[in-house]
């Protein structure tokens, strides 16, 4: 691909991000009911952009003939314009400029449902990833002026292209807070938890806050309503990195082996730029699933999310439920030492809410962690006047869903 038709069509991406940038910001204007969808889909397209507009800067400056990845994205730099321009037609379909006009921006609908939101966001999430890991390998190579390793690395580079997407890991099936085996499990209902959650919530997005969050309580004092609920604001706020829900007796729930797979698997998904790094520890350690519960944080979590570059940074939360639950006492101990090295971790910071009984092995592990790393909760130490308005909330749902299931008269 010769350095002209490289730039063209970047250039050409470039410009037609911006349109649909900016028709996502009409729409966010005009349509209350859909914001979030609107924000998600113009986010994405602003990352493509940015990282673009990086590759273009890179080929101003450099000799072309050494950016042997960015000049091998003719293909995809095509496919990524072919998306954006089919997006920006269902955006702005035949007439709406002129409806517009007409009738204002108040007629707009937004085209696309939340499901149809999150499979654009995830492929276009696989074109930043592409032009983002070309330009951090040619910008490596400038960096370290090792022109004579550039042909073993351009291998390994469309090698892990042809790989990115197919990074696989055994994970603990239905560990993750929305999974099928817990659907219908409660959440804390509207009205009730409301100080608990609000400090949980300020903690999650609290710069300067320390890095996790320990809510312990007796048995049934509603820990995992609590963190099922802080995953799905999370989650709704796209904050949620990851979540695993212990349950002892539920097969690879029940124990760690698989607890740093499956939340690395998740942050993979959230964070698309660390898969690379990942696949990297795979292919020089196929046997990485299997070994010591430190070396696995280290290769499949540390090293990945310290190692990634980022436009910005990024915070996100991990919920981890019932931690107590773990057949190890052990690897309790372990998991929390482990944890506690996300303090400081850039560029993708870890926030970390556990939940668990105040059983001593668990306290111990907290115990032994370095200053500064956690605060913590008493559940059942919670106000008799919350208990009491949360209970009454509780019985005045569930009377009425009982009365509405059964059809029954409101006297």
């Amino acid at each position: 691909m010769d350095g002209l038709s490289n730039a063209a069509s970047i250039l050409a991406v470039v410009e037609l991000s911006a349109k649909v940038v900016s028709l996502c910001y009409q729409y966010s204007v005009a349509v209350k009911d859909a914001k979030m969808d609107i924000e998600r889909l113009q986010k994405k397209v602003t990352d493509i952009k940015n990282v673009l507009g990086e590759v273009q800067r890179l080929l101003d400056k450099q000799d072309k003939s050494q950016l042997s990845s960015t000049r091998k994205l003719l293909d995809s730099l095509k496919e990524c314009s072919q998306h954006l321009q089919g997006l920006k037609a269902q955006l702005e379909p035949g007439g709406a400029r002129k409806a517009m006009q007409r009738v204002g921006l108040r007629s707009l609908k937004w085209p696309f449902t939340s499901k149809q939101v999150e499979k654009i966001v995830a492929s276009l999430e696989q074109y930043q990833c592409t032009f983002g890991l070309a330009l951090q390998v040619d910008q490596t190579g400038l960096v370290l002026g090792i022109d004579q390793k550039l042909n073993r690395v351009n291998q390994k580079t469309d090698t892990l292209l042809s790989k990115i997407n197919i990074v696989k890991m055994p994970i603990a099936t239905g560990a993750s807070f929305d999974s099928h085996e817990d659907e219908h499990k409660s959440r804390c209902l509207h009205n009730t938890r409301v100080e608990l959650l609000d400090q949980i919530i300020r903690w999650t997005k609290d710069h300067n806050g320390k890095p996790i969050f320990w809510l312990n309580g007796m048995a049934g004092t509603g820990k995992s309503t609590i963190a099922r609920t802080v995953a799905q604001l999370s989650a709704n706020q796209q904050l949620l990195g990851a979540s695993f829900f212990f349950k002892r007796g539920e097969g690879e729930r029940g124990n760690a082996t698989r607890f740093f797979t499956t939340i690395a698997t998740e942050l993979m998904i959230r964070v698309p730029e660390i898969r690379p790094h990942i696949r990297w520890a795979i292919d020089d350690d196929p046997g990485i699933y299997q070994k010591a519960l430190k070396d696995q944080f280290e290769k499949l979590l540390f090293q990945p999310l310290s190692k990634v570059v980022l436009l910005q940074p990024l915070e996100l939360v991990v919920v981890v439920d019932a931690l107590d639950e773990c057949e190890r006492d052990d690897d309790i101990r372990a998991i929390l030492q482990l944890l506690s090295r996300a303090k400081g971790l850039k560029p993708v910071s870890l926030r970390i809410f556990v939940t668990s009984r105040p059983e001593l092995h668990v306290r111990l592990g907290f115990k032994q962690m370095p200053d500064g790393t956690y605060e913590d909760l008493i559940l059942h130490e919670v106000s008799r006047e919350t208990i009491e308005h949360d209970i009454r909330v509780y019985f005045e749902h569930e009377l009425t869903r009982t009365r509405q299931e059964r059809s029954l008269p409101l006297d």
